[in-house]
Parts: C-alpha cells; structure tokens; sequence
C-alpha cells in the first residue's frame, strides 16, 4: 500500500502549475488576438454534437437537461479545470464566411427527416388502396368490356346469368368490407422496414390479377367470345380466388400471432424496472411495435429526476476520497515523511467513510420515507377536508334557488386552493411535480367531483405513479424509437434473441425465450380406494 500510488487530475499536473500558468497566459492572448482578426469573418465556431445520442450520465431532452439532472456546469467547478488546457485545448476559429449554426443544422435534418416520415407513412397506404381498387374493378371491367366492344354478338343471358350476377354483387361487397377491416386501418406506428407477410400478400394479388387478365385478353378479347355466361362464370372466379387471397391474409396476418409461443422480458435500462409479456409468432420489428404497446399501458412513466439523488450521492462520495501523490517531483525529501503520514490518514479516513456510507443510505432512505409519509397524510387530511366542505355545500345548493347554485367546474377552482399547497409539497418531495400541471389537477378534480367519487379515487392518480399512457404525450419525453438488433428486423423471434429499443433517455433490453414444450399425463384413481372402515368400541371417547 505504500509503494502503490493513485494520481487525481489535480495532483498529477500540481507539479507543473508554473510552467503551464505562463505558458496559459500567452495562448490566451494569441487567442484573443486570432479571434480579434477573424471575427468579421466568421459570426462564431461551434461543435456539432450528435443530437439524438445523449449519454445516460446526463441524459438531455431537446438540448436541455432534464428535470432535477445536474447541469454539467455546477457539477464542475473552476478548480477541476486542467491546469494545462492552454498546451491541451485546441482552439477551433471559422475562416469561411459562410457560418451555420448548430441549430440550423438540427432544423434541417429534422426537416428532411419530416418529410421522409411523412412519405413513409403513407406509401404502403397509397399502394394498398391502388391494389384494392383494382382487385375490386377488375370483376367488374371483365363484366362490362364484352358488353361495350361487341354487344351484337353476345348469347342472350338466362336466369342462370343473373343470378351469378347477384352472387358476384354480394362477393364483391363482401370482399370490400373485409379488405377495409383489414387493411384500411390507421397505421400505429412507422416500422423500419416493409413487412414481410404484406408484401407477399400483394405481390400474390398482384400476380392473381395479371394472370387472369393474361387469360382474358386472350381467350375471350382477342377470339371475342360469344359466351356471356361463360365470362359471368370467368369474373366469378376470379372474386372467389381474391375472397380466399384474404382469407389467407388473416391467417398471417392475425390469426399466427395469437398463440404465445415466447416469453419476452423487458428491462428499462435507468431505473431496472421489468416486465414479462407472452408473444406469438412475429417478426423482430413487429415484437418491438407489440412491446412498445405494453410498456406504455403497463410501465410506470419514466421520472429522470428520481436518478438524480443516487448521482449527487456518488459524486459526494468520490468527491471525499482525495488522494495526493506523494512520490510526485518536485516534493523535497524533507517533506515526504510528513505528505506519507498524512495520505495514508486520508486512506484511512476514506476507508472509514467507505464502511459507513451504508449507513449514511440507510437513514437518508428513512428520513425520506418519513418526510413522504408526513406530506402524504397532510394531502390525505386537506383532500376529504375540501370533499367534506363540497357534499356540504352540495346539500345546502338542493335549497338553495337555481340562479344560486355553483357549477362544477367553479366548485373545482373554489376548493383547488385549500389543497394545493400540500398537494404541490407532495409532489415536490417525491419528485413528480413535472409529471402534474395545475390544468391537468383541476380537470381530473372537476372529473371526480361531477362523478360523485371519493378522496381516495382523486388521491390514487397522485400517490402512485401511473403508467406512461395516462400522461399527456409531451411527459414521455420519446417520440421516436429506435431499435438496435444484430439480426435482420424481419427475421422471425426465436429462443435467445436479443435486440434494444433507444430512446432519447433510456432504452429497453429485451430478451426472448421459448414457452417450454408442456407434457400432461393423467393418472386415474379408483374411487374405492378412498373408503375405509372405523371400527367403534365402547371403550374410545370416540
């Protein structure tokens, strides 16, 4: 322990502090100087920064910290700065005259990123409805073209004509309906790539279409077939071979992925919190679309600023544990005795404060909890005290005359005041006062008090962290994801795959495993083998 040393960005370069002040002093001026000259060349010179990979040390939200995140500036102070920063620093000085900025830069890759998304978005939709219309009118295009280019040579249609003209009216209407149940919905999310199952779907479609208009402009427009019912009969089957085209689309598409077949575990990666979800048979991309579903209907929002108290406790840790090199040069030898005797004091000191610092947890955490219990019963105590005073009012508003009764919306804003300061108080202490606005309290006051509830159904949306989707959009703090698989997002899940999804401030690990292949055997028991006799006797208290 004592030949060991450890250097601290300060000592290390103690040593060296005259040299390097001096040599500090005259960057700066030939600093001042060049940015003097250039200065009407260039308005300034920036660092682009990637604005979408925030570091989960400090985590940013549009550029800004977070909620209760320390900003970089107050965590470093002036004297943690590199004594040698004028031989280490690089200064960077614009000699171009056209300067931008880095917010111009961010603006323009959203821009261009909006207007892919947006095309995206509604490419397979524009694609899906020109496929559609053309399944749907190429029944009818066969029906009608015999009928327009050569209606003299065409047999008179029977009875038998007709009613295949009703049954391919209903098909036909049947079809529609089922094509827009299917495909005609809202998309819910914008997928990396096209999926694999409805692109095979229309390129099936796609190549029943032309092979039956391959057929018809052969055989029937070129040889102009007579045999209008034989046509009829033609379109007919055409409509049923699409009805049974969809009937396979609902199989793939909704009926393969309802068995569960993996179970699937979900990790937030800054606060730990799990979740386990029974999936089917899907891609990786459309797992990732199924699991962002459940966790915001099912994870608690994500609250940065609850982080933050373990940070400030670990950086007041290491910022007790100084420990100075003793065998640095430049030390005199009279000295070394003294700087030795002393840092192993402080190595003892630091071992000390290392031994205790569960200690310091354990009541920190005891004192917190005390401090939330005291708020949580003065919120609970102010709560029924204002729905007290409400149902009284109420009561006396049934004699009261109409033009004197109160709305609820005024009854809201009335009593809101009473509770407000401890309910603010509440949410301040357990760090979830971002998470509330004073409009979103009195609508979800107003709500409780037009349904007749009770204190404790107006308290349960605040004592307890909600899932992410009762939240308005604009807490979630991710709007886009991104997911980070080392297989091809349409490959299929299977046992052991593992794939990520980034946000701006955290990220979900997911793991898949195999349901277990499940074996029931049945043992039969003879019903009398479950009776017995009991022999009685006169001697037994029985």
């Amino acid at each position: 322990m004592d030949t060991e040393s450890t250097h601290s960005g300060y000592s290390y370069h103690s040593s060296r502090s005259g040299r390097s002040n001096r040599h500090g002093d005259r960057s700066r001026e030939r600093h001042k100087a060049s940015s003097s000259k250039d200065s009407s060349r260039s308005e300034r010179s920036v660092v682009i920064n990637p604005p979408d990979t925030p570091s989960q040390d400090s985590p940013v939200h549009n550029g800004e910290p977070l909620p209760g995140e320390p900003t970089p500036a107050a965590e470093q102070g002036d004297e943690a700065q590199d004594d040698n920063w004028g031989e280490t620093t690089t200064a960077v000085t614009g000699t171009s005259e056209l300067s931008v900025s880095q917010e111009e830069v961010v603006g323009l890759g959203k821009g261009i990123q909006d207007r892919t998304q947006g095309f995206r978005r509604y490419l397979p939709l524009a694609v899906g409805s020109c496929v559609g219309l053309l399944v749907l009118a190429t029944p009818l295009v066969f029906l009608l073209l015999p009928a327009v280019m050569w209606p003299d040579r065409l047999q008179v249609c029977g009875a038998a004509c007709e009613g295949l003209f009703l049954s391919i009216s209903f098909k036909l209407l049947i079809l529609l309906v089922a094509v827009w149940a299917l495909f005609l919905r809202p998309n819910r999310a914008c997928l990396p790539r096209v999926c694999v199952y409805r692109a095979f779907l229309i390129t099936l479609t796609l190549l029943l279409t032309m092979s039956y208009w391959l057929f018809y402009g052969v055989r029937i427009l070129d040889a102009q077939d007579e045999d209008y019912h034989g046509i009829v009969q033609f379109a007919v089957s055409l409509v049923d071979s699409q009805l049974f085209v969809h009937y396979l689309a609902v199989v793939l598409l909704e009926l393969r992925q309802l068995q569960p077949c993996y179970s699937v575990c979900v990790i937030r990666s800054t606060d730990g919190e799990t979740r386990h979800y029974n999936i089917g048979q899907l891609s990786i991309q459309r797992a990732a679309l199924s699991i962002l579903e459940y966790y915001y209907r099912d994870f608690p929002l994500h609250n940065p600023a609850l982080l933050s108290a373990s940070k400030h406790r670990a950086a007041k840790h290491l910022a007790g544990l100084k420990v100075y090199n003793v065998d640095a040069p430049g030390n005199a030898a009279g000295a070394q005795p003294s700087n030795g005797n002393q840092s192993r004091a402080m190595v003892t000191a630091a071992g000390k404060r290392k031994d205790s610092a569960h200690n310091e947890l354990y009541y920190e955490e005891a004192d917190y909890e005390r401090r939330v219990r005291k708020r949580r019963a003065r919120l609970v105590v102010a709560v029924e005290e204002a729905f007290t005073h409400v149902r009284r009012m109420k009561k006396e508003d049934e004699r009261a005359t109409p033009s004197d009764i109160m709305d609820v919306r005024e009854a809201a804003l009335a009593i809101f005041p009473s509770m407000a300061r401890a309910l603010q108080k509440y949410l301040r202490t357990t760090r979830r006062q971002h998470c509330h606005s004073m409009e979103s309290i009195q609508k979800h006051l107003a709500f409780c008090l037009v349904n007749n509830m009770s204190p404790k159904a107006f308290l349960e949306a605040y004592l307890m962290p909600g899932p992410t989707l009762q939240y308005g959009p604009e807490r979630w703090m991710a709007d886009q994801w991104t997911l980070v698989s080392e297989a091809s997002v349409t490959s299929g899940i299977k046992q052991g795959t593992e794939f990520l999804l980034k946000c701006l401030d955290f990220s979900l690990a997911i793991t898949i495993k195999s349901i277990p292949y499940i074996r029931l055997t049945e043992e039969y028991i003879d019903p009398k083998s479950h009776k017995f006799l009991l022999l009685l006797q006169s001697e037994t208290s029985v």
